[in-house]
């Protein structure tokens, strides 16, 4: 019997947990730190950029991917991603998950440098909703074992082989392989997007195991969340439906910035931003819907259209305070595109995994399409002929840069912790500030995990200090990653970073 652990709810791990399920000799356990429908996925909103229709094509998915990835996307993992995708989304609609229909057919929205509509969408803009909520219900049927509110906290390393996870109470489950499918890392900044269970768990158990990251100073920062309390998500899919950004005078400034305006790359938009605020003293900028209707927009977005009449906004009548927050990793722990990692028996896919398939930016729509094509090649990874094994390394990527996680040091607070990233590790870094922030990191104790709160804690301090280190040592401007003291590329193509801890879990 091969016994399987899945750890973490959203759409890449449930998928892999339900194509496990069922396969001969396979048993599967599914954890996850809180309830299932605690996930990135549950709050994604915009959809699922795959083709569905004859006036579009893989090429041209693959095309758009590749160069919203800023000369960084491997160009394998995108032709898998595009061309595996509408078999995955077919496998999604045979769940149970009930796309928008227009006229009989898919709707199909557009997004940012996408040069089709093909971002299908659930509820208008509950698409990750949806998607969840369908597999869940598959899953309560299924011989999967559902551990929930359990608490993940190092992986269990024997021989230079992943064999199973340490929980919280001090229980050791044993597992033939283990899945990562944790996730992002939104929590390590003041203003995200991602819920508050976004806080690098799965990436902080592979570091400390010795497992090697990568591209992890590339994390893409929406360029609208609400400028509100809660930092609510205004989706990349009302800008496609025509909301344009002004600024404090009413001024459509994204004119000025790139020809695609509001649709241009979410790095650029996002920076674009930024900049107007700095000019504005701090103040939001507004993101000007009102030419859609009040109407359309309760129809078409139902979930933000509440989120921003909850907060006393009637965006159907007037523009919208919106800022940058955090939003989505591109690096994460490095795989192939079998989502074999490093270490043997340790599997990564979603968010927390990088094939390198989103380069320095992540293209709109292509994340939730990750999680369900690479959620089920890892299972075919994990019981096929190569399982043993971990990732066959076929790309060329750096040599890995070493962090020397401390083991001393002063206690910290993660809202120290958070505004010392936003401010050096934002959307904007230079030398110096990078340079002090690893200081301060180095100096600052890795917490106890001693109850979950501080099992995250010290996830999160584990992730930055990876995060600082490997924006320092990219010298060049690219994606997602812009350094004020170096803003162009790189001569040449891009070059995948890569990052191990010399804190690495030891052979029990």
């Amino acid at each position: 019997m091969t016994h399987i652990v899945v750890i973490g709810s959203g759409v890449a791990g449930l998928t892999a947990a339900l194509d496990a399920d069922g396969r001969p000799g396979v048993s599967v356990t599914l954890l996850t730190k809180a309830t299932l429908e605690s996930s990135n996925t549950w709050f994604a909103q915009g959809g699922v950029a795959v083709v569905t229709s004859s006036d579009d094509t893989v090429a041209e998915h693959v095309a758009d991917t590749l160069a919203a990835g800023a000369g960084l996307s491997d160009d394998e993992a995108v032709e898998v991603l595009c061309a595996e995708g509408p078999d995955a989304v077919q496998h999604l609609i045979d769940r149970g998950v009930l796309f928008d229909v227009h006229d009989g057919q898919l709707a199909r929205g557009l997004e940012a440098a996408h040069s089709h509509e093909r971002i299908l969408h659930a509820g208008g803009d509950a698409t990750g909703a949806a998607i969840a909520a369908a597999l869940i219900a598959r899953l309560s049927q299924s011989s999967v074992t559902v551990r929930e509110n359990t608490t993940a906290v190092d992986l269990v390393v024997e021989h230079g082989r992943v064999v199973g996870v340490l929980l919280l109470d001090g229980e050791r489950l044993e597992a033939d392989a283990v899945v990562l499918a944790t996730g992002g890392a939104g929590q390590l900044y003041p203003y995200t997007t991602n819920p508050s269970v976004a806080t690098a768990d799965g990436l902080a158990m592979a570091l400390r195991a010795g497992a090697v990251a990568a591209d992890l100073e590339f994390y893409q920062f929406h360029p609208t969340s609400l400028a509100a309390p809660g930092n609510h998500l205004v989706s990349e899919a009302v800008r496609g439906e025509g909301a344009v950004l002004v600024d404090r005078d009413g001024r459509r400034f994204m004119l000025d910035v790139h020809p695609d305006a509001e649709l241009a790359p979410r790095d650029v938009v996002a920076r674009g931003i930024a900049a107007q605020m700095a000019l504005q003293g701090g103040d939001p900028v507004r993101l000007d819907a009102t030419a859609l209707g009040a109407e359309f927009l309760a129809r078409r977005f139902p979930t933000i259209d509440a989120a921003v009449r909850a907060r006393g906004f009637d965006w159907g009548r007037d523009p919208i305070p919106v800022t940058p927050a955090a939003h989505y990793f591109m690096g994460g722990i490095r795989t192939d595109l079998w989502a074999r990692t490093s270490l043997p028996g340790l599997f990564a896919v979603g968010e927390v995994a990088c094939t390198g398939l989103h380069g320095a930016n992540r293209l709109a729509s292509n994340s939730l399409l990750e999680g369900a094509v690479y959620g089920r090649r890892v299972v075919d990874a994990v019981l096929g002929e190569h399982a043993q094994e971990g990732l066959l390394d076929d790309h060329e990527w750096a040599e890995p840069l070493t962090i020397e996680l401390p083991v001393g040091g002063v206690p910290s607070s993660r809202a120290d912790l958070q505004q010392l990233m936003w401010d050096a590790a934002g959307l904007t870094r230079d030398a110096a500030t990078l340079t002090d922030a690893a200081a301060t990191l180095a100096g600052w104790a890795l917490p106890a995990a001693t109850d979950a709160k501080s099992a995250e804690d010290a996830n999160l301090r584990v992730v930055a200090q990876a995060v600082v280190a490997s924006a320092l040592a990219r010298r060049e401007s690219r994606g997602g990653h812009y350094r004020s003291d170096f803003p162009e590329p790189g001569a040449g193509p891009g070059v995948h970073s890569a990052v191990v801890t010399t804190r690495g879990a030891a052979d029990a």
